[in-house]
């Protein structure tokens, strides 16, 4: 320490390194997305039907666009998952490259 301040090199070397290629080999939790587009989808549905029902059909329409969503996204997860390991690497893959040893 020089002055009651920290060289800036001592803090650079206590961070983790990063690769640079963290959105190329980013996870996405696939099936935490497939039960909540599910659940997203189910209640948006019924919304959309209890809604049409009581005659509000701007909120059932809203619903419906919700449910709209929430299917296409569940389509996207199904997908990924059917794709296999490429989208969804299991536990003993590193979720990035290794920074080099100096």
């Amino acid at each position: 320490m020089e002055g009651g301040r920290a060289k800036r090199d001592d803090h650079v070397e206590a961070m983790a390194m990063r690769t640079g290629s963290e959105p190329v080999t980013a996870r996405s939790a696939l099936r935490l997305r497939f039960w909540l587009s599910l659940w997203g989808l189910i209640w948006a549905g019924a919304g959309a039907a209890a809604f049409a029902l009581a005659a509000r059909f701007g909120w059932a329409a809203a619903c419906a666009a919700i449910a709209v969503v929430a299917a296409v996204d569940l389509a996207v997860v199904l997908h990924h998952i059917r794709q296999g390991p490429h989208y969804q690497p299991g536990r003993d893959v590193p979720p990035y490259e290794p920074p080099e040893q100096r």
